[in-house]
C-alpha cells in the first residue's frame, strides 16, 4: 500500500531538515588577519579554502570572535608612523563589514577578548596604557582602565570574568585588572619582553611570555604570585591552552617552533619544528631580523581541542596541528603577513563567497 503523500512530505522534510542540522553543526571559518594587506580572510576549515576575504583598517594584528561565532571584531593597530584608532567589525555569515568603531584617543588597539554576553570586548590600547571594554553594538567605551605599563599588548580573561591579565612588552610585566570594580590590582614583574599570555580553562594559572628573556613565567591567578619561570628558546611571543588544560601552546618566533608545556609539572612536552620558507620579507613587521624563520606568532585551539592553527608572519602561511599526533597535517593559505586568528562556528553565505585555489592538505 502505497503511503500517504502528506506522511512521504513530512519524512522528507524532516530528513532536510536534519542534512541542514548536520551542515551547520560542521561548519566552522578560520578567521586570518593579514597585517600587510589590512585584510581578513575567511578559510573554510572543511576544505581548507579561504572564501572571502573582508578589508580592515591598517595593521590589524588581533581578532575576537563572538560566542555564537556570527561577528568577529579586529583591532587596527595601524602601521609605522601611523598608529591606528578603531576596530573593524565583521559578519562571518556574510563576509561583510557592519560597522567600524572609533576609539578616539585610544590608539594601537592590539589584544582583543569577546566576552560572554556576546555584547562586549575587552582590548588593549597601547596608546593610552589602557584596557578598554567597548559595546560591540553602539561602539561605546564603557570603561578604561590605565595599566601604567608600557606598550600594553596581549590579554587574557579569566573564564568567570571577574579578571583580566595584561602582557606588557615593554615594562616586561603582567598588570592584573579587576573587571567587576574596573581597577587596576597589582603589576607584576615577570620577564624582558612580556607579550603573549593567555589562562588555563580552570582559572587557576596565567601563562606569560616573555620573549627577550626566552622564558615564560606562570602565575597564580589570585596571589597574582609568580609560581614557575620556565625557558623558552626562541622569542616565545604567544601562548594558548588546550580546552582540557593539559597544555599550553608556545609560539617561538626566531626558532621557528611550536613548544608545548605540561601545564600540571610546567615542564616542556615537547617541540614541533615549522618547517617553512620564509617569503620575502621586506615590510613586514619583523622583517629580515630573524634570518629564514617563517616567523610563527598567532596560534590558536579549536573548542574540540582536535587541532591548533599556527599563523606564520613570514611564510604566508597557516599551519594546522593535529593535537593528537602533534603533526602538522595541512598548510592554509590566506592573504600576506598572517597573524591573529579566530574560530567562528559559522560558515560563510555561498553567495559571499569567492571561488579561490584549494590549500595543501599535507605538511607543507
Amino acid at each position: 500500500m502505497r503511503p500517504p503523500i502528506r506522511r512521504c512530505l513530512a519524512v522528507l522534510v524532516a530528513a532536510c531538515l536534519l542534512g541542514l542540522a548536520a551542515r551547520d553543526s560542521d561548519a566552522a571559518t578560520l578567521v586570518v588577519l593579514n597585517k600587510a594587506e589590512a585584510s581578513a580572510s575567511l578559510i573554510d576549515i572543511a576544505s581548507g579554502v579561504e572564501v572571502a576575504r573582508v578589508a580592515t583598517g591598517d595593521g590589524p594584528h588581533e581578532v575576537a570572535v563572538s560566542p555564537d561565532g556570527r561577528t568577529a571584531v579586529v583591532g587596527n593597530y595601524g602601521v609605522r608612523g601611523a598608529p591606528g584608532n578603531s576596530l573593524t567589525v565583521i559578519d562571518v555569515r556574510s563576509a561583510r563589514v557592519l560597522r567600524t568603531i572609533d576609539l578616539g584617543d585610544y590608539t594601537r588597539p592590539h589584544g582583543i577578548v569577546y566576552l560572554a554576553d556576546g555584547a562586549r570586548v575587552v582590548v588593549t590600547a597601547e596608546g593610552k596604557q589602557a584596557l578598554l571594554v567597548v559595546d560591540v553594538a553602539t561602539g561605546k567605551i564603557l570603561s578604561a582602565i590605565e595599566t601604567g605599563q608600557q606598550i600594553s599588548h596581549m590579554v587574557a580573561v579569566t573564564p568567570d570574568e571577574k579578571r583580566a591579565f595584561v602582557a606588557n612588552i615593554g615594562s616586561g610585566s603582567m598588570t592584573a585588572i579587576d573587571l567587576e570594580t574596573s581597577k587596576r590590582l597589582a603589576n607584576i614583574e615577570t620577564g624582558d619582553g612580556a607579550e603573549g599570555i593567555d589562562v588555563t580553562p580552570d582559572g587557576k594559572q596565567v601563562w606569560v611570555t616573555n620573549r627577550g628573556a626566552d622564558t615564560v613565567s606562570i602565575l597564580d591567578t589570585q596571589s597574582l604570585e609568580v609560581v614557575a619561570t620556565v625557558p623558552s628558546a626562541s622569542f616565545p611571543i604567544r601562548a594558548r591552552a588546550t580546552p582540557d588544560g593539559r597544555f599550553m601552546l608556545v609560539t617561538n618566533a626566531r626558532s621557528g617552533e611550536l613548544a608545548v608545556f605540561d601545564t600540571a609539572t610546567h615542564t616542556e612536552h615537547r617541540r614541533i619544528k615549522m618547517a617553512l620558507q620564509a617569503s620575502e620579507t621586506e615590510g613586514r613587521l619583523f622583517g629580515d631580523s630573524f634570518d629564514d624563520s617563517p616567523v610563527p606568532i598567532g596560534v590558536l585551539v579549536q573548542p574540540d581541542g582536535k587541532r591548533a592553527y599556527v599563523a606564520h608572519a613570514n611564510a604566508d602561511v597557516v599551519s594546522v596541528v593535529d593535537l593528537g599526533t602533534w603533526r602538522i597535517v595541512a598548510g592554509l593559505r590566506g592573504g600576506k603577513e598572517p597573524d591573529g586568528l579566530g574560530f567562528s562556528k559559522q560558515d560563510v553565505d555561498p553567495q559571499a563567497r569567492v571561488s579561490r585555489p584549494k590549500s595543501s592538505e599535507s605538511s607543507p
